[in-house]
């Protein structure tokens, strides 16, 4: 995941300005969050803002590590400590020395570990395994967890002492379907890291991008950063219509959604009309006959008034544009649900226009 906390909602505005205010200090910090919220990277930001920023940044996953093993893992181990320790090994704790260690997913960590690890935060010192010498470490603890500690410490699975010493400042990351409106914020930026450089990311219909802001992502921004890198492989450069995506692509939630409400993913007619990719073939021939047809039946041939479908479907959209703002006295928002487009792309249709929202 890049280093670049990407969103311009409340609550990620919020986390920021905590990360600029701790950063600084040497308080143990706690972060709370869903899996795939991005725990580790508030971590590394808060070390890179920190004096510590040049010193190393060390993550274990105590989830992921074997009981048997994690105090060797954590604190070291001397050669012929057990059977297989062929070579002293240096410990994630020492090898932090100086810096941060990122402890994730403390809730997963056995009692019996969490008392060593007190140990250690408290008297600032490691004692390897198999070794009586121990060692001074200077560290910046950063744990995470998705568990929700102080049910963990009424059930007896995580101390209370060990809670505190880690709890100094709580930070909450807020999961995904909270803040939807960072999605094609985040979108464009996983967009652009997994395109090739000098080529075009991909994009998605409006209908695409309403139907992923409906979604929950129970996966947060891991699960919505796998899907981006996915589609950027099978459809370099291109936008994608939800009906031109296998729905093995998509995650299962995101399919039903899309069955349930199917929405017009073939593309409008005026969609059609204002691509700039449009056949200039369909333009010419200006004697075909099917403009002899239509003009037989009573059509009017676009040509023969100077302009061309696609210009007065300009036009339509123009004076649309011009109505709902006056309907919703100016308010971007409000006209994006009169005309059920998204805020984006009714800003650029603004734009395009040179319309003005004060004196619609």
């Amino acid at each position: 995941m890049s280093q670049v906390i990407v969103g311009e909602s409340a609550q990620t505005r919020q986390l920021m300005q905590l990360i600029r205010s701790i950063a600084p200090t040497a308080a143990s910090v706690l972060i709370n969050g869903e899996s795939g919220v991005g725990k580790e990277l508030v971590a590394q930001a808060i070390h890179s803002q920190s004096d510590r920023a040049k010193q190393p940044f060390v993550a274990v996953n105590c989830g992921a590590i074997p009981a048997e093993l994690m105090e060797s893992e954590l604190f070291g181990h001397k050669k012929g400590a057990f059977t297989g320790a062929i070579a002293d090994h240096l410990g994630k704790v020492t090898a932090a020395n100086g810096g941060t260690l990122f402890l994730d997913e403390i809730g997963d960590m056995p009692m019996s570990m969490q008392v060593k690890l007190l140990r250690v935060l408290q008297e600032k010192v490691v004692l390897p395994v198999g070794s009586n010498q121990p060692q001074e470490v200077d560290i910046r603890v950063v744990a995470a967890t998705h568990r929700v500690l102080e049910d963990e410490i009424k059930a007896d699975r995580f101390r209370a002492d060990l809670y505190y010493r880690l709890n100094v400042v709580p930070l909450k990351i807020e999961p995904l379907r909270e803040r939807r409106e960072e999605l094609p914020a985040l979108i464009r930026h996983f967009s652009k890291q997994f395109t090739q450089p000098d080529s075009p990311g991909i994009e998605f219909t409006d209908g695409f991008m309403q139907v992923m802001q409906r979604y929950d992502w129970p996966g947060n921004i891991r699960e919505l950063s796998n899907m981006i890198h996915r589609l950027s492989v099978l459809y370099p450069g291109q936008t994608l219509h939800m009906n031109h995506v296998a729905s093995s692509m998509l995650p299962a939630g995101m399919s039903e959604l899309i069955q349930q409400d199917p929405a017009d993913e073939q593309g409008s007619l005026f969609d059609i009309m204002m691509s700039d990719d449009a056949d200039p073939a369909n333009h010419e021939a200006e004697c075909d006959p099917e403009s002899i047809i239509m003009h037989a039946q009573g059509f009017e041939d676009f040509r023969q008034r100077g302009q061309s479908l696609k210009g007065m479907l300009s036009d339509i959209e123009q004076d649309l544009i011009q109505r709902a703002l006056k309907e919703s006295d100016g308010n971007v928002s409000r006209c994006a649900k009169l005309l059920r487009m998204q805020r984006t792309t009714l800003i650029e249709r603004i734009k395009k226009y040179n319309l003005n929202m004060s004196a619609a």
